[in-house]
């Protein structure tokens, strides 16, 4: 696998947003200061709760057909790789990672075959766009922490995919979850999402690292980042962090995180949450407290590593 410089790019952008001038003077800005060579695009599933069974991907919450398929040729056009990243998220804004039903059926409850059923539809439908569209990489969902046990339906869903699209796929687990996951052997790259505190890098790639060697397949950190907010850098998971401003703890966290894991040969390729599709000023962008990393110190950390990889 080429090794993967890589940023999330307007992650559930809802309908409309990759039409504008603003998004691709977005894109044009990513390219030219980050080194970046891979892109991930994040369509937005939405469903009520986490125990719907129904997840719509038609709504106003999520970019249209078009000008995905239109993004995506442009960075084609630039030179970079594409990925598409399908997730599902609950409108009441409970994290995904939530959604759970009975493991076994009963009646007058919502169900996990019926919701299987939909996040099929929903998954196989950006299979063919990625398909059409020759995007280098499906990753087939993100932090579906309490689904992962269902192997069956996992198995079945990849099954299901590579009947439509013909390249690498993936999925995205969660921190934490590399090693509960039993159905690696079924994708040809594993990943997850690397939000992990400054000071416990090298416990935590130890841990993965003995995941990928057994499923002998390429890892990448598909989702990485930590908040310019003071104290991010010990939970860089938790987006509700309140705190000062601390740009210098954002650019500490990521130089940690090469540092450490730059240095290890199963680790190939990050791709950093994240960039948006409108951006602030410059000036604004220095007062953003967020993951955002466009003109604060650890666009700089990003870039040195990735030109120099």
């Amino acid at each position: 696998m080429e090794y993967i410089k890589g940023i999330t790019f307007g992650a559930f952008a809802g309908r409309g947003s990759f039409e504008t001038k603003e998004a691709y003077t977005s894109m044009d800005h990513l390219i030219e200061r980050t080194g970046a060579n891979f892109i991930i695009l994040v369509p937005n599933g939405v469903q009520d709760t986490p125990q719907s069974e129904t997840i719509d991907y038609n709504s106003q919450a999520t970019m249209s057909d078009e000008e995905l398929i239109r993004m995506i040729n442009y960075i084609h056009v630039k030179g970079l790789r594409v990925a598409l990243k399908p997730t599902a998220n609950c409108k009441n804004g409970t994290w995904r990672a939530h959604i759970n039903f009975f493991d076994k059926d009963v009646p007058c409850e919502p169900k996990w075959c019926n919701w299987f059923a939909s996040y099929t539809e929903f998954q196989m439908h950006y299979a063919g766009i990625a398909k059409q569209t020759g995007c280098e990489m499906f990753i087939a969902g993100c932090e579906m922490v309490m689904s992962e046990h269902r192997e069956n339906e996992w198995r079945q869903l990849i099954a299901d995919i590579r009947t439509v699209y013909d390249g690498p796929v993936s999925y995205n687990t969660d921190k934490y979850q590399e090693d509960n996951v039993t159905w690696w052997d079924c994708v040809d790259v594993i990943s997850s999402s690397g939000y992990y505190p400054i000071d416990d890098w090298d416990s935590q790639l130890d841990r993965i690292e003995a995941i990928v060697r057994k499923f002998k397949k390429p890892f990448f950190f598909a989702e990485t980042g930590c908040m310019s907010t003071e104290g991010s850098a010990r939970v860089p998971n938790d987006w509700t962090v309140r705190g000062a401003l601390n740009l210098e703890e954002q650019a500490a966290w990521y130089n940690r995180m090469f540092e450490k894991a730059g240095k290890r040969d199963f680790v190939e390729g990050f791709c950093m949450w994240d960039w948006a599709w409108k951006q602030h000023s410059l000036q604004a962008a220095l007062k953003d407290r967020g993951y955002d990393i466009y003109g604060k110190p650890a666009e700089t950390v990003i870039r040195d590593f990735y030109r120099n990889k």
